[in-house]
């Protein structure tokens, strides 16, 4: 469901009391209504909840979208290239962490929070192995 442009689809977001039926032609569509749910949770959080916006939107873009929207290939190769060079105990690239390219530097500490984070969920929801 939602592989190809164009569709319509229901977004998740009160506006105006309702739930609108929009279509979809592009992923700037579907990237706007991704705005409106980061613009919820931020309004929702400041009335003191905790929600994480990345995993808001990851439950709710199958109500209105395809999760492949979200994942480009340069994203799924770093994330590989983190798995590997964290599972092998070897350098992503050549050098040691000094030499290492800042970009990825900084793309590493985030993939490693994510999947700790993943694997604290999984912990407190009796999940993990």
């Amino acid at each position: 469901m939602y592989h190809t442009y164009p569709y319509k689809a229901q977004i998740p977001i009160l506006i105006e009391g309702k739930y609108q039926t929009r279509t979809f032609t592009s992923k700037d569509d579907v990237d706007s209504v991704i705005e409106l749910l980061i613009d919820e949770v931020k309004q929702t959080n400041k009335k003191g909840s905790q929600f994480n916006i990345a995993d808001s939107i990851v439950r709710q873009l199958p109500f209105f979208a395809c999760i492949n929207v979200l994942l480009d290939k340069q994203s799924q190769k770093d994330i590989s290239r983190y798995i590997y060079s964290e599972s092998f105990g070897i350098s992503p690239y050549k050098g040691s962490y000094g030499e290492q390219p800042s970009k990825w530097v900084e793309k590493s500490f985030l993939i490693k929070n994510n999947i700790e984070r993943k694997k604290s969920e999984a912990m407190r929801h009796g999940k993990a192995k």
